[in-house]
């Protein structure tokens, strides 16, 4: 539930704003722990328009939105502009709906004297945990400027990064939609026509498999199609259930790091990911397994989030991070040399930006390298495609021109 309030702070001055609790007492002992004064404290009743939440549905905050957001942010800290100020900016000037309106809330919470952090872990569907304990980190040591400043630059690098690897598979894509299409425009309105004649002109015991099979693609297509597209949605509602079970993300997170070519390339955009945000959360002062904690929830592999478990309970222990990822198949030997030398030299976050660093440049080449791979591949299915539907159509012609002789 949402209360509105009006209050007065220790100083004497006014504050206002809306906030969440479970009932009056909870939104009356937040403002306390505030030591704000409750001079009006009443319920709101949320009243939403239906377009916004139709935009919000269909509209989300993707990394560019935040990589840009905490730029601009950054630089107006530096330039001493005031916190709240700063945000009151940021909300007029951000494009995107939903980020715009969750940053008027947050201003709102920080005017009323809530911290930065509080107020965004009201919006982990936008700010991932990671994100919000930087932020509290940097309040604590008085290093928000410091911590912003990272998290512009790792969210900049994160989305460059992405960038390269859905633009690495934007041609392909295209090349396997493009053939899907048309082989759908040939079931549903060539191959009919065409295989009609053969039906007519030869009994169908004369017709080769091949072509068989096609008039019965064809059928299917043109008399059944309601059938194929639930037969599809059930197989993807089933399959994206399993995917969300413990076993079927772990399967398929596993089978990403096996793919030829693509495993590699996913392994090194986890420890890309794995280095870079670790290396921001030492520097903003935070505890090796407080930092592993943190970090786990950015990795997006459960292979990787066992193994950081794992870690976790042999720090805690006393034991070097790098004895348990030498006992990893998926950490590469070089890594868990460069985090030994870290860990005995006392420079960790210095190897962590060289591990970023290095596997920064080789997941360029690999994606060069797949590229390569992937065009001879599509041509290879695209001929035997090809290769298929004029065998299914010439073969009975043959038949036909021979039994007429």
């Amino acid at each position: 539930m949402q209360y509105k309030y009006s209050a007065k702070n220790k100083q004497g001055e006014d504050a206002s704003g809306v906030i969440d609790a479970e009932n009056e007492t909870g939104a009356a002992d937040q403002l306390m722990e505030r030591e704000l004064f409750i001079t009006s404290l009443q319920e709101v009743s949320p009243q939403r328009d239906i377009g916004a939440m139709i935009a919000e549905f269909f509209q989300k905050v993707t990394k560019k939105d935040l990589a840009i957001f905490l730029r601009q942010l950054s630089i107006l800290i530096s330039a001493a502009v005031p916190l709240v100020q700063a945000l009151k900016i940021l909300s007029d000037q951000v494009e995107n709906p939903v980020l715009r309106k969750a940053l008027a809330e947050i201003v709102t919470d920080v005017e009323g004297g809530m911290k930065l952090s509080m107020s965004l872990e009201k919006y982990e569907h936008l700010f991932s945990s990671y994100f919000i304990n930087m932020v509290r980190s940097g309040e604590t040591s008085g290093r928000l400027e410091e911590i912003l400043n990272y998290l512009a630059d790792q969210e900049e690098k994160d989305y460059e990064l992405q960038s390269k690897v859905i633009g690495a598979l934007v041609y392909p894509g295209f090349i396997m939609a493009v053939m899907m299409l048309g082989g759908v425009f040939m079931l549903l309105f060539v191959l009919p026509k065409m295989l009609a004649m053969f039906t007519e002109l030869g009994s169908t015991a004369a017709i080769p498999p091949i072509t068989k099979f096609l008039i019965f693609l064809t059928v299917v297509a043109r008399s059944y199609w309601w059938v194929v597209i639930l037969a599809l949605v059930g197989l993807v509602m089933l399959v994206r259930h399993y995917m969300n079970t413990e076993y079927g993300r772990l399967f398929l997170d596993k089978f990403k790091l096996k793919v030829p070519v693509l495993g590699q390339l996913f392994q090194y955009l986890y420890l890309i990911r794995f280095a870079r945000s670790f290396n921001t959360i030492l520097v903003g002062g935070i505890t090796i397994p407080q930092g592993l904690r943190i970090v786990r929830s950015v990795i997006g592999n459960s292979v990787y989030e066992k193994l950081i478990d794992d870690t976790i309970k042999e720090v805690e222990e006393g034991h070097p991070m790098s004895e348990v990822f030498a006992k990893n198949t998926y950490i590469p030997t070089m890594v868990t040399q460069m985090l030994a030398v870290g860990e005995q030299t006392g420079r960790l976050d210095d190897v962590l930006n060289k591990i970023t660093a290095f596997y920064s440049r080789e997941i360029n080449g690999l994606i060069e390298v797949a590229l390569k791979l992937v065009e001879p591949m599509i041509m290879v299915i695209l001929g035997i495609a090809v290769g298929f539907l004029v065998a299914g159509i010439i073969l009975p012609m043959f038949d036909l021109a021979s039994s007429v002789q």
